[in-house]
C-alpha cells in the first residue's frame, strides 16, 4: 500500500537581509505570483512567511516547488529565501 498523499504543501520563506521588506508586504507580492486558482492560508511575520499551499488532483509537490522558486527569483522578494517545510 502507498502513503496517502498530503491535502497540503508548506513553503517558508525567511528574510535574509534585513533590508529587504518585510513579511507583511512581501506575502502580499509573492501571492500575487502564485496561480488564482491555488487555496493558500499564509501565516506572516516580519521575518518570516509560511504558505500552507492546498493540493488538489491537478497539483503535485513538485509543482509547487517549481512555481514557487519561479516567484522567489522576482525582484521584489529579492532578500528572502524559501524552502519547503
Amino acid at each position: 500500500m502507498s502513503p496517502a498523499r498530503p491535502d497540503y504543501v508548506d513553503v517558508v520563506a525567511v528574510r535574509d537581509d534585513r533590508s529587504a521588506p518585510a513579511g507583511e508586504t512581501t506575502v502580499i507580492r509573492l501571492l500575487g505570483l502564485l496561480p488564482g486558482h491555488w487555496t493558500c492560508l499564509p501565516e506572516v511575520r516580519a521575518d518570516r512567511i509560511r504558505l500552507r499551499i492546498a493540493l488538489d488532483t491537478a497539483t503535485d509537490p513538485r509543482v509547487v516547488s517549481s512555481v514557487v522558486g519561479r516567484a522567489m527569483a522576482d525582484s521584489g522578494l529579492r532578500g528572502w529565501s524559501c524552502h519547503r517545510d
